[in-house]
């Protein structure tokens, strides 16, 4: 039994840090507890990453529509997870540092065939499934180059904004948050605050660092649109901006 917990605590901590806990007694020893913390927020990223997209999912589901949903800023997204998910994964780094990543690109491809599914591209939404899983392979399989994924990697701060931020212009044009789901849009704020904290601690890789920075900033847009559109019907502003429209000869 005792070995078993020493087994378990181990998961969760190293070797030192729990001699300092469990044999001396050390209960305020600083950098063990930034380590414990930081695992603990990691998995706990992990385990909520399971769900967080299935709000969004289920919503497009039940409306079968995409209305709303930028597609291009949708695949931009899922380039930027997937990225970083390879980046780590042949890197070596902790799972508890990158897993999330994993349910993120499984629930965010999701998204894509069903936003082009429902919008009747239907070979399209196939021919993409197909597309993204020999992309996976490629990138985790040892075929691409350690400095290739680098790159990739350097890229995802460009890649991650624009397809963030042109969800918020499709939302401020639509003057709606259409089909975006706001347990989806919070937790995923939620989410890459923790991860700057949790990046630090286990990685301390600066690209991986200034990524989760990017992704907070835009992930924070998203959530005050969602915020400031919560009340305001689908639709007002581009009403408004048609009752706007100066008349022309033939309009008289």
């Amino acid at each position: 039994m005792t070995d078993l917990i020493r087994q378990g605590a181990l998961f969760l901590m190293s070797e030192k840090c729990y001699d300092n806990y469990f044999l001396e007694h050390n209960f305020l020893d600083v950098p063990c507890f930034k380590a414990l913390l930081s695992k603990g927020l990691g998995l706990a990223i992990i385990a909520g990453s399971v769900l967080v997209k299935v709000p969004q999912v289920l919503k497009i589901l039940n409306s079968k529509s995409g209305e709303g949903i930028n597609i291009v800023g949708v695949v931009l997204d899922l380039l930027a997870i997937s990225f970083h998910l390879s980046y780590n994964f042949m890197h070596g780094y902790p799972f508890s540092a990158w897993g999330d990543s994993t349910f993120l690109a499984i629930q965010t491809v999701t998204i894509a065939v069903l936003v082009l599914f429902f919008n009747g591209r239907k070979a399209q939404s196939g021919l993409f499934l197909v597309g993204y899983v020999v992309l996976m392979y490629v990138l985790n399989s040892g075929l691409t180059p350690m400095s290739v994924l680098f790159t990739i990697q350097s890229c995802n701060i460009p890649i991650l904004l624009v397809g963030k931020l042109s969800q918020a212009y499709t939302n401020y044009q639509a003057g709606s948050t259409g089909q975006l789901s706001a347990a989806t849009v919070i937790m995923m704020f939620a989410g890459s605050v923790a991860r700057i904290f949790t990046s630090i601690q286990e990685t301390g890789d600066f690209m991986i660092i200034l990524t989760f920075i990017a992704s907070t900033f835009a992930n924070s847009v998203i959530l005050g649109q969602l915020i400031y559109y919560w009340n305001k019907p689908a639709g007002v502003k581009v009403k408004a901006s048609k009752a706007k429209k100066p008349k022309t000869k033939k309009d008289d």
